[in-house]
């Protein structure tokens, strides 16, 4: 063969070699471009050195860094992990790595570099063995699922929680009484503010829900932390309280909660005041959530038939119009129940 024919073969060669860069990079450009789209990050781990490839740059980026920024490799990837799941996620990958698994699967968060959480939905199968068997490479995606995630969250909060004052909803307090029905005593108690008609009416409607607003805040915070606090819709409130009646934290919820009523809310447009008629009664063993609201809410019109501004705890009526005698009545029922 001649030198010049040599030398063509080799141009020829050198320029099928660059057409072939050429449509490796526009594949690579393309596929990267496509995976982008859609939120998926494909990679394939290298497992005796560690080294991640990345095959386009949203492994990055959804945690917040720059391209080059964050070192793709296992370890790196291990540490960023979320503490509560990190466990279950390697546990996850290494069943997969031991042929314990057909393929790797988690869902879990990982620590974005601005502390906030990013929630991956991450998938692999082992692509590659050596020749005794041993997993060489594992080819796999990353898929951001953190939107869907907070979607998620929002239908959860939509159905369980009431949307103006963010309290538990009925359907959440069905469930919540579910749970505190097996323990050893709960009691129910129905709130109904009073003269609240006059609120809006005086007003208007959009001062009527700041008061709600601002009530929800005074009742969480006058409930013991482990009670529920719920609203019914209007200006009907149920509280779900992990006591027996004759508990002394139910009587002094009950006045706490008359307090936080009668105490006027500054509003956009003045000052208003409301009042609150409160019926406690404790659940029978028999109950479902309808019949111990039910005697709760029986317990409740007692005061309202006496005047109102007042809780009926059993067949016991106190009262804030004079808070001495509330105070009183909390502290007779202290002492009756320390001669018991």
């Amino acid at each position: 063969m001649s030198e010049i024919s040599l030398k063509l073969q080799i141009q020829n060669l050198k320029k099928h070699n660059a057409r072939l860069l050429r449509i490796a990079r526009d594949a690579k450009s393309k596929l990267s471009a496509a995976l982008d789209g859609t939120g998926l990050c494909l990679w394939q781990l290298d497992i005796p050195s560690g080294k991640l490839i990345i095959y386009n740059r949203r492994w990055g980026a959804m945690l917040g860094y720059q391209p080059k920024a964050l070192s793709a490799r296992f370890d790196v990837w291990r540490e960023h992990l979320h503490p509560e799941d990190k466990q279950r996620v390697l546990d996850a990958f290494y069943s997969h790595l031991e042929g314990k698994a057909p393929y790797y699967e988690a869902l879990h968060r990982m620590l974005h570099s601005n502390g906030t959480v990013t929630w991956v939905l991450d998938r692999g199968r082992v692509s590659e063995w050596d020749a005794d068997g041993r997993p060489l490479k594992v080819t796999g995606t990353h898929i951001d699922m953190t939107k869907e995630k907070q979607y998620e969250e929002q239908l959860s909060q939509l159905a369980n929680h009431d949307p103006l004052t963010g309290l538990a909803n009925r359907h959440a307090l069905l469930k919540h009484f579910s749970r505190m029905q097996q323990d050893e005593a709960m009691c129910v108690a129905f709130i109904d503010l009073d003269d609240f008609k006059a609120v809006n009416d005086r007003f208007g409607h959009r001062c009527g829900d700041e008061l709600l607003i601002q009530l929800s805040q005074r009742l969480r915070e006058a409930c013991p932390p482990e009670s529920v606090v719920g609203r019914l819709g209007g200006d009907e409130f149920v509280l779900l309280l992990p006591f027996s009646l004759n508990s002394l934290l139910v009587w002094s919820t009950a006045h706490n909660c008359l307090r936080a009523a009668l105490t006027p809310f500054e509003l956009a447009s003045g000052t208003a005041s409301v009042g609150a008629s409160i019926g406690i009664n404790e659940v029978q063993a028999e109950d479902d959530f309808s019949a111990a609201l039910l005697r709760a809410d029986i317990s409740m019109y007692q005061i309202k038939h006496t005047g109102k501004n007042g809780a009926a705890i059993g067949q016991t009526l106190i009262s804030l119009s004079n808070e001495d005698s509330a105070l009183d009545a909390v502290a007779r029922h202290e002492v009756a129940n320390r001669r018991l």
